[in-house]
């Protein structure tokens, strides 16, 4: 072998010591000082001081290097060396190396073996090619791998192919980092944002007492005895025990109309001393007559043992309730969903705003404030204000029934805004904007649903009837594509409350007891409602169903809901979509709106003319609105010459004919 030339071996100074090589003279690849070079001849003479370097200690990598005289391994050393002859193969190679790597998943690649295989097939083919002049090959995005390639590998000139698995390594992680990490960036805040929200505890809520059942054995007799007495032969088939109702399925005998039975309801209600008897002829499904017997000792639901049913558990919906438990001791799971809407009515101390309680935390054991907002309005300023504060309210709790009404008409406007979105986006429903929107919508975020409640919807009829209807017509018509769901409650079951309109667009329904057949024909277009126990027993007639559902509500105490409010507290505060300002600006906007060209003006200035009776109750009563509206518009005539100044207590003057009036306005 050759000598080493005195001016390399100068410049070899720097790259280590104690170094043989069986590829060069004494040369090294970790600058490590001075070197002591030593002359190999040959194979041979290799092997056997790479055998004698490992007996003393100094393991070899891969068969060809020995150690470095740093404590680590080669392995671990951060400077990694190339495989490249010249500054153009390297270039060559990591232009063919990036656009495989560009045609490639993450989860594709292969294991350490294959990779390390497959590059050297490549260096066999590059060493192949014959060797020109040095090319200018311009990669699509140099800077983005060849600078960041560079801080790793100092040294152009490679003498070790060991380590082309180690650089092919390198090369993979340098695209991949850059290919993947923009979008994991992306995703970054989401998660965050996602993962700190966590579902309340079961424990917060109260354990539950086991009862135990007795059986009643005499009752179903003493029913037949009663019947019979009455000339009306009937066999108990079947007895059905719940939380507080037994059902007792009769099977009459031939010839006997079940007109006659239902007829004897108050003859059987003193028979068994019970306080009161409902009989559902026919039981839907079943040849038989039911009679529903108050239980002698009643047990409530408890909240906790209805949501750790499996029929709760398992029911996929955001907006699943639990309701009760129906008269078979069976869980009611209700989804606002599929109602979409639901009116609610009954009156005082009758289990109205338990179920209501109900509703709210059943979801919010189930959804997240990304998924489900809240606008609550609560006129009795009691019932809802205590979930101010949680992050699942949209705006403060509404207590101001004039706001209220500027508050459904923003809700109004959401669900318009909504439907321009899904216009846009070419999709029908909310479910499936939601679906789509990561893969074709991107940088937008998922559309929550949205839940208003309405504890008292006597109070906003009486502020403003004409615009509160119209909001709950429109939303009850077409939110439900938009992911809004309306809950209306009312302890007032009259034709002016509960309109046919509103009746007409809401048709899933509750009645908890009230005092009158009319009460609760106006509920539920059937009668029963008037024959109900009170304390949460309650008729549940849902979308699809024709006759109404006897069922238990779930029992909810005031301590459970303040541990759950103060567990979502605990995570964060809320971010409202609209402050409590907005309401106003929406209502100022609506009343200024209201000029000579609208249909309301021209509706109240012919009023005026017709009638000779110019005032603001007046207005108020025949066509419906609130005061400040009514007062507005009186304004506004007096503006334009159709009615005469205030004058105390005599009545305004009305200035314009009919004719005139049409000529100028109409």
């Amino acid at each position: 072998m050759k000598d080493v030339d005195p001016q390399k071996a100068e410049e070899m100074e720097e790259f280590g010591k104690d170094f043989p090589s069986y590829f060069g003279t004494g040369e090294s690849i970790f600058p490590k000082g001075p070197s002591k070079m030593k002359s190999l001849k040959g194979l041979d003479d290799y092997i056997e001081e790479v055998d004698l370097e490992e007996r003393s200690g100094r393991s070899t990598q891969h068969g060809y290097v020995a150690k470095g005289l740093g404590n680590e391994p080669i392995e671990k050393q951060s400077d990694l060396s190339t495989i490249f002859k010249s500054q153009r193969e390297q270039t060559e190679f990591l232009s063919r190396y990036k656009t495989v790597e560009e045609t490639l998943e993450q989860e594709e690649f292969m294991d350490d073996e294959e990779n390390l295989g497959e590059v050297n097939q490549a260096f066999d083919e590059m060493e192949q090619m014959p060797q020109s002049a040095e090319s200018s090959i311009q990669l699509d995005e140099p800077p983005l791998v060849t600078d960041l390639i560079k801080e790793q590998l100092e040294i152009e000139t490679v003498i070790n192919p060991a380590y082309a698995g180690q650089v092919a390594q390198l090369v993979e992680q340098v695209i991949i980092n850059k290919d993947k990490g923009t979008e994991a960036l992306k995703d970054e805040e989401k998660v965050e944002r996602i993962d700190h929200w966590k579902f309340p505890d079961v424990n917060l809520l109260d354990s539950m007492i086991q009862r135990e059942i007795i059986q009643d054995l005499e009752t179903p007799k003493q029913l037949e005895k009663v019947l019979l007495d009455f000339g009306v032969k009937a066999k108990v088939i079947r007895v059905t025990r719940g939380p507080v109702i037994t059902r007792y399925e009769l099977a009459p005998a031939p010839g006997v109309k079940i007109s006659k039975i239902v007829n004897l309801s108050d003859d059987i209600a003193l028979g068994l001393a019970a306080r009161d008897v409902r009989i559902e002829a026919p039981i839907p499904g079943k040849a038989a007559i039911g009679i529903e017997v108050p239980n002698k000792q009643a047990r409530a639901v408890p909240f906790r043992e209805v949501l750790e049913t499996a029929s709760f558990k398992q029911y996929p919906s955001k907006l699943k309730v639990a309701l009760g438990k129906d008269i078979a001791d069976q869980p009611i799971i209700a989804d606002l969903v599929k109602m979409p809407h639901l009116l609610v009515a009954g009156a005082t101390g009758a289990g109205k705003s338990v179920c209501i309680t109900t509703i709210i935390n059943s979801i919010l054991y189930n959804a997240t404030p990304d998924e489900v907002k809240f606008l609550l309005v609560d006129p009795k300023m009691v019932e809802l204000s205590q979930y101010n504060g949680i992050p699942h309210l949209l705006a403060p709790v509404v207590t101001d029934p004039k706001k209220a009404a500027s508050a459904l008409r923003w809700i109004v406007k959401e669900m318009e805004n909504r439907y321009e979105l899904f216009a846009a986006a070419g999709v029908r429903d909310i479910e499936r904007y939601n679906q789509v929107k990561g893969e074709t919508i991107r940088h937008t975020p998922a559309l929550p649903l949205i839940v208003v409640i309405i504890d008292e919807l006597a109070d906003l009829m009486m502020v403003a009837p004409g615009e509160v209807e119209e909001a709950i017509c429109r939303l009850a018509q077409m939110a439900r594509a938009a992911g809004i769901h309306l809950v209306i409650a009312t302890q007032r079951p009259s034709v002016d409350v509960i309109t046919g309109v509103i009746k007409a667009n809401i048709p899933s329904r509750i009645s908890f007891a009230v005092s009158s057949q009319i009460d609760s024909r106006t509920i539920l277009d059937a009668t029963g409602a008037e024959k109900l126990l009170g304390r949460g027993d309650m008729l549940y007639s849902p979308l699809g169903v024709n006759k109404a559902l006897r069922v238990q509500g779930c029992l909810v105490t005031d301590d459970e809901v303040q541990r759950v409010i103060r567990h979502w507290k605990g995570l964060g505060k809320p971010e409202y979509l609209d402050p409590e300002r907005l309401f106003e600006e929406t209502t100022s906007k609506s009343e200024d709106s209201h000029g000579p060209d609208d249909a309301v003006f021209i509706d109240a200035g012919q009023l005026f003319i017709r009638t000779g009776m110019a005032s603001v109750s007046f207005l108020q009563r025949r066509l419906k609105l609130g005061y400040t509206r009514a007062a507005r518009l009186m304004d506004m005539l007096e503006e334009q010459g159709v009615v005469g100044g205030y004058e105390g207590s005599k009545p305004r003057q009305v200035l314009l004919t009919l004719e005139e009036f049409n000529e100028r306005f109409g």
